[in-house]
């Protein structure tokens, strides 16, 4: 028989085990050993079946045993000292607490997705991950930030395998009360709530759950409450599902709605309101439409308005391709917005400025987010240095007549949580080498540039590591593969085989992550031959476990996956290689540890970071990838290696990836399988365990995210704190003036005359030559523009590389016709072609840099043929 009604009864746990509640309801428990072996000492059996779930785990202990642990003084000793160090941990001083200058109060950081156990399954892949992992980092070093997501009822979705390998989803309601999460509640007691106005008189409620994130409290918004209706309870329904109107309205209520439910968490709790905004991705953009309208509320002007909130609002973008970003047609996001919907009070053309595509190539009428994000902050930044590069080249139309190098986009690379990701065999190892306190310091602070230590482990120690935790990954596999086939249809019978599936000392390669088409997740089976060769070696095998979700729309990610799965069924290679579905935080865990080889294989420029890699490398893992995001940026030959890229402009993509998988075959057949097989005078494989002492010393401090968070706060935070303060009214509104009569008066700004002090068109290396300009202004005066000397090597079309620039001075003031005279030195401090320019620049000390405005005169072209290439 159905039940009618779900209840979840809670435990009453004895007065000595109090504590075990706050440190169930305290995510640190993921990460945090010591509290983990806590709670599976409770019942290791349960422990085991609720998935390392605290809080599943103590609503199925026996009230029997609850007794008897209430009783057992060696474990309250215990419990005593975990809860005493999570105090310690939340309430102490770490990192940020000694840092001089002025830093935020307070962080708000908004993702759509957060990946923090998978206990809390709210998370689909890479930006989830990462953002989970920016909020543990952020708490190890005491940053204050707030999250705020969204509470999905169905989260993304679990995989299976039909019986011939296609992809299978399905959706297990989730109920927040076995969630550890809490409800935010007002002080009578009633659950907080925001609200955000539809069209038609409709409105959209949501509750605020509070998932504690060690120090971090982390604000998911969720609308499957009572009080909705229908539709609108089913906003949160699921992680990217639904048509464009559904996933319009889950932004407005992860934007509008975030910045409602902090402010009503700040009220409740005296936590300091955030200074700093950080939208991770453009999902969360409209955070700075609601931002606007509080200052409006409060008496600023749109204009000034748009410019305290961009002062204080960071956005990191972490698509390479247009497709990855949302974009709503124009009407729609005007039907959601103005008098008879949201934000009434402010117009909704100026919204529909903020995101609409007017640049050359963009679609006019399609509001992209991305370009809301850009235009909503005065920071923004790609996810690595390559990534950096690509998104000023895909954005550059917002700032026109810039090179894509002036592109106000910089780059922080992602890090990874290595509490989280770090075997426990890993980290034992480490501490016993330096204590345990350091150990840990070092895992989570991300400010050493080497881990010297790892030049004192034996070599013997590290390769008995790497076989232990390759033998835990094959019996994890036979599990699940076990578990994976019974969904299939198979029968006990048939499953003898799987008890002979991978070998604990055969090199294992690891390969799992989304399923896209550019991640190319079937590359590896480009010659079906060449790679049963690899995998039947008599002598120096591989075997290859594989993992990964396509979207649930995405038939061709579905197609790939079948592929790959009847490949992997064939009874020659089954025993060689797996794929393994409903990759997650769990699986994950389990996977980069015990790999050998971590493999990446994306379209070069596509990857915009990626960072299951990072997390392989922590665990003595060495790289096979494609020189693309952080890859790209840190490989060296003693981590790893890098597969070769065939991307000519002439290449085409079936040719490219033949070229591609046959460079793989190579290193795998020649350089990676002979090193891993290949003994030294003790018995080892020497050059490979040097590999992988390499990639522990040198890489693992660089991919931390403590490391990343750090970058972010030294080089985002703390300007965009400064910038908001300085940022008052009387500001916003001085800046809001001066930017819109630079706009009405720029047509009118152009460069005259340009002459040297130069008489031929050769100089020798070390001369300072007199540059002198002749500018026009119009309505402007000097004090609102730069004149700048740009100069450097040229090409065979005279573009300028590496450039320098060099401010000119006024020389005395307008003539009769109200030009100016600008002068400076050119040094020629490079030999070979060099050359120059110079251009004019608005200027304003509340300017964050000089491209803000995307406005720039350059010499026409009659003015150039007066002044010619200084040198050719």
């Amino acid at each position: 028989m159905k039940a009618i009604r779900r209840f979840t009864v809670r435990p009453v746990l004895p007065d000595p085990l109090r504590p075990l509640s706050d440190l169930a309801r305290n995510l640190r428990w993921s990460w945090h050993t010591e509290t983990r072996d806590l709670f599976q000492s409770v019942d290791p059996e349960r422990w085991a079946a609720s998935g390392g779930d605290p809080v599943r785990l103590l609503g199925s202990v026996p009230p029997a045993r609850l007794a008897e642990l209430a009783e057992d003084r060696r474990f309250l000793r215990r419990l005593t000292t975990v809860a005493d160090d999570l105090h310690d941990y939340v309430t102490g001083d770490r990192w940020y607490q000694t840092q001089s200058g002025e830093l935020p109060a307070a962080v708000a950081y908004f993702s759509p997705e957060f990946g923090i156990t998978a206990a809390l399954p709210q998370y689909s892949g890479g930006l989830g991950i990462l953002a989970g992992d920016h909020l543990k980092a952020a708490s190890d070093l005491g940053v204050p930030l707030i999250g705020v997501g969204l509470l999905y009822r169905h989260g993304y979705f679990r995989q299976t395998l039909s019986r011939d390998g296609w992809q299978q989803e399905h959706y297990p309601v989730l109920d927040p009360n076995e969630l550890p999460v809490a409800l935010l509640k007002e002080p009578d007691g009633t659950p907080a709530q925001v609200t955000l106005a539809l069209p038609g008189g409709r409105f959209l409620r949501a509750r605020i759950w509070l998932a504690q994130v060690g120090r971090v409290p982390l604000l998911m918004l969720d609308s499957d409450i009572e009080e909705n209706d229908l539709g609108e309870r089913g906003v949160t329904d699921r992680l990217y599902g639904g048509g464009s109107e559904h996933r319009l309205l889950q932004e407005m209520l992860l934007g509008i709605g975030g910045v409602r439910a902090v402010r009503t968490y700040c009220r409740l709790t005296g936590h300091p309101e955030p200074e700093v905004f950080h939208t991770n991705e453009g999902h969360a953009g409209f955070l700075g439409l609601e931002r606007i309208a509080e200052l409006s509320d409060a008496g600023l002007e749109f204009d000034s308005a748009l410019e305290a909130v961009r002062a204080g609002t960071v956005f990191t973008t972490h698509t390479p391709v247009p497709a990855g970003i949302d974009r709503f047609d124009r009407e729609l996001v005007a039907r959601h917005f103005g008098p008879d919907a949201e934000l009434p009070r402010i117009d909704v053309e100026r919204i529909l400025q903020l995101g609409m595509e007017t640049y050359p190539g963009g679609e006019p009428n399609l509001f992209n987010m991305a370009v809301m994000g850009l235009r909503l902050a005065q920071r923004a930044n790609g996810v690595s240095l390559l990534h950096g590069n690509v998104s000023r080249e895909m954005f550059s139309g917002l700032w026109p007549g810039f090179d894509p190098d002036e592109v106000p986009i910089t780059s922080v690379t992602n890090g990874v949580h290595a509490p989280t990701w770090i075997a426990p065999e890993v980290f034992r190892l480490g501490a016993r080498q330096i204590g345990v306190g350091r150990a840990e310091d070092a895992f989570s602070d991300g400010g050493s540039d080497r881990w010297d230590a790892v030049a004192d482990i034996p070599d013997q120690d590290i390769w008995e590591l790497r076989r232990t935790l390759r033998e835990q990954l094959v019996t994890e596999v036979r599990e699940r593969l076990r578990a994976s086939w019974r969904q299939r249809g198979a029968g006990t019978a048939e499953l003898g085989w799987i008890d002979g599936v991978l070998d604990p000392d055969v090199l294992t390669i690891g390969f799992a992550r989304r399923v896209p088409s550019y991640k190319r997740l079937t590359l590896m089976l480009r010659d079906r031959d060449r790679l049963m060769d690899l995998l039947l070696h008599p002598e120096r095998p591989v075997q290859i476990v594989v993992a990964g979700k396509a979207h649930p729309a995405d038939d061709g990610g579905k197609r790939l996956i079948q592929e790959l799965v009847r490949f992997a069924d064939d009874p020659r290679v089954r025993h060689r290689i797996v794929f393994l579905p409903d990759y997650g935080m769990a699986m994950a865990q389990k996977l980069y540890p015990g790999c050998d080889i971590w493999l990446n294989n994306p379209l070069r420029p596509l990857e915009a970071c990626g960072t299951s890699g990072m997390k392989a490398a922590l665990n003595g893992c060495l790289n096979l990838s494609v020189l693309d995001g952080w890859w790209d940026e840190w490989f060296q030959p003693d981590f790893g290696w890098a597969i070769p890229t065939a991307d000519g402009v002439g290449t085409d993509p079936d040719r490219r990836d033949d070229i591609e998988a046959s460079a793989l075959y190579d290193l795998l057949e020649q350089r990676i399988t002979p090193r891993f097989y290949e003994r030294g005078p003790g018995g080892l494989p020497d050059r490979w365990i040097e590999m992988v002492r390499q990639t522990l010393t040198l890489l693992g401090p660089k991919v931390l995210a403590g490391r990343m968070v750090r970058e972010y706060v030294e080089r985002l935070y703390a300007p965009a704190a400064r910038a908001h303060r300085t940022m008052d009214p009387d500001a916003a509104r001085e800046l809001a003036e001066w930017k819109a009569r630079l706009r009405r008066s720029w047509y009118a700004v152009r460069v005259d005359h340009v002459e040297t002090s130069a008489t031929t068109a050769t100089a020798e290396l070390g001369t300072t030559l007199t540059l002198r300009v002749r500018v026009a202004l119009g309505d402007l005066a000097p004090d609102d523009i730069e004149v700048q000397a740009v100069s450097g090597r040229v090409d065979s079309e005279d573009r300028i590389a590496d450039a320098t620039t060099v401010p000119l001075k006024p020389a005395g003031g307008p003539d009769t016709e109200g030009r100016w005279m600008y002068e400076g030195p050119l040094s020629l401090d490079r030999t070979g072609p060099y050359g120059y320019t110079v251009r004019i620049l608005p200027a304003h000390r509340l300017l964050a840099t000089s491209a803000e405005l995307g406005l720039v005169a350059v010499p026409s072209e009659d003015v150039v043929e007066g002044a010619g290439v200084l040198m050719r």
